[in-house]
């Protein structure tokens, strides 16, 4: 009789809950689910994918230290992942199955639909948490609800943390040899390509590349981070975001560390150091927002009455922006670094973001889409909550009058150009001063296109279509 770890957005074997539980009752075997066509329709970028195959295969040569087999499922979608779950276990003689939770609609539906399933064949089906630093649904306001607003969802998760003594778990220790072998690891799926080795040399895959990627953080760059964390031309920000998202390192192993670089402190002590915990915490915001909401799941707004807002339709604005061609300086090289890296930098994600669905005045979901097909740290509730607060649609947005000047956050936090040089090339000889916005004439020598649209006049349309649909609201 065995006990499964149904791997999925877990990749690791240190602070594994659902993979502890399995080895505590072994032996244990380990499953992955591949199902790259549903992975097309959620729109997991071929960056996210390469990477989850590399690290499923230092996750496969872990576990094989470990005497746990790592097992694969060959299917295209989740449609009948019921069914074939059933046959696996079957197959392998499993009485229970251990997996972490995921809080996506479709993960929720697939997980119900497969614990009802293996139920009828007496097969215990246990969800752990493994993915957040506390439970979505057990950070409620006075009134028993979610928190929509982040202060307060952060006060109350910093009293808890405070008293809760958070701390990893270890790897399990080996069990005794198992008699089922390994299944090769896949290095290709059927609709996806490799993609550019720039990237694939930018995201090292296993536990060991993010454990030395979050030391190096801690220990060289987290002091600084309050103030680098907003230059993007600084290795200023930890970078483990793709880590996090594939579940190669868990949050709890990110705040245990930053608190040993603290004193043990979560809410005082190092402005750095604090600063990055309330990063860590307003990613657990996203995702018990998306537990709460499964309609985030189905591309809706969080605020229903913006449903309303009368968004343009430009394929042409869209393509200029995707491409990184608005003749907005930052805003394209934000852009261009996130499809020759798959990865952008936060500030810039922000930018980017609401010039998108403020100054373009485009549907919000067209760059939520865009992001999450090129972006190897891919999430849906992160990537889903940080374009909900760009364009003001979101349960914590910026307010919908508030809308960065794409070109005065470029003087501010890449003042002497030099992120724009390395992105935008072609404006590389101009001084500080033009880079962020060159005239006519320099645009028209170095074959730069004019803005798209004005800046000023386009704020004005986003906040009047804003106030117009308020208005209906009250």
């Amino acid at each position: 009789m065995n006990a499964l770890f149904w791997s999925r957005t877990d990749l690791r074997t240190r602070d594994n809950p659902a993979l502890a539980a399995a080895m505590a009752e072994g032996p244990a075997l380990a499953l992955f689910y591949l199902a790259p066509t549903q992975w097309r329709e959620h729109e997991d970028s071929p960056g996210k994918v390469d990477f989850w195959l590399r690290n499923l295969a230092s996750l496969s040569d872990t576990l094989d230290g470990m005497n746990v087999p790592l097992k694969f499922i060959n299917a295209q979608d989740w449609h009948d992942a019921a069914e074939r779950m059933a046959t696996f276990c079957a197959q392998h003689k499993v009485t229970s199955v251990h997996v972490n939770a995921e809080w996506g609609v479709n993960e929720q539906r697939r997980d119900e639909a497969v614990a009802q399933r293996l139920g009828a064949d007496g097969i215990a089906f246990t969800v752990h948490q493994g993915a957040t630093l506390l439970i979505p649904g057990t950070v409620l306001t006075g009134k028993g609800e979610c928190y929509k607003v982040f202060t307060p969802f952060a006060r109350a998760c910093r009293e808890r943390l405070h008293t809760a003594h958070v701390k990893p778990s270890r790897r399990p220790s080996a069990q005794p040899k198992a008699p089922a072998k390994r299944d090769p690891v896949p290095t290709r799926v059927s609709h996806y390509d490799p993609p550019d080795e720039k990237v694939i040399d930018l995201w090292p895959a296993g536990e060991d590349a993010a454990s030395d990627r979050l030391s190096h953080f801690v220990d060289r760059a987290i002091d600084d981070y309050a103030v680098d964390r907003d230059i993007p031309s600084l290795d200023g920000t930890s970078q483990i975001s793709a880590y996090l998202a594939a579940g190669v390192i868990s949050p709890v192993q990110c705040l245990h560390a930053a608190m040993q670089a603290n004193q043990g402190e979560i809410d005082s002590g190092k402005l750095g150091a604090k600063t990055w915990i309330t990063e860590l915490l307003w990613r657990d915001f996203y995702q018990h927002l998306l537990a709460a909401n499964p309609t985030l799941s189905m591309h809706r707004p969080m605020q229903p009455h913006t449903e309303k807002l009368p968004w343009r339709s430009s394929q042409t604005d869209l393509d200029a922006w995707q491409s990184g061609q608005t003749g907005i300086p930052i805003v394209d090289a934000a852009m261009r670094q996130m499809l020759a890296l798959g990865w952008m930098h936060n500030r810039l994600r922000m930018v980017s973001a609401m010039f998108m669905s403020k100054n373009l005045l485009l549907d919000w979901r067209l760059g939520e889409s865009w992001f999450m097909r090129h972006l190897v740290d891919g999430d849906l509730a992160s990537n889903n909550g940080g374009w909900q607060w760009s364009a003001s649609t979101g349960a914590d947005a910026v307010p919908y009058f508030r809308v960065f000047n794409p070109v005065t956050q470029s003087q501010r936090f890449d003042p002497e150009g030099t992120f724009i040089r390395q992105w935008v090339p072609e404006l590389k000889s101009l001084d500080k001063k033009q880079i962020h916005f060159p005239g006519d004439d320099a645009r028209k020598r170095l074959g730069y296109p004019e803005a798209i649209v004005d800046l000023s006049s386009s704020r004005k349309r986003a906040i009047e279509a804003f106030a117009g649909i308020s208005r209906v609201k009250s």
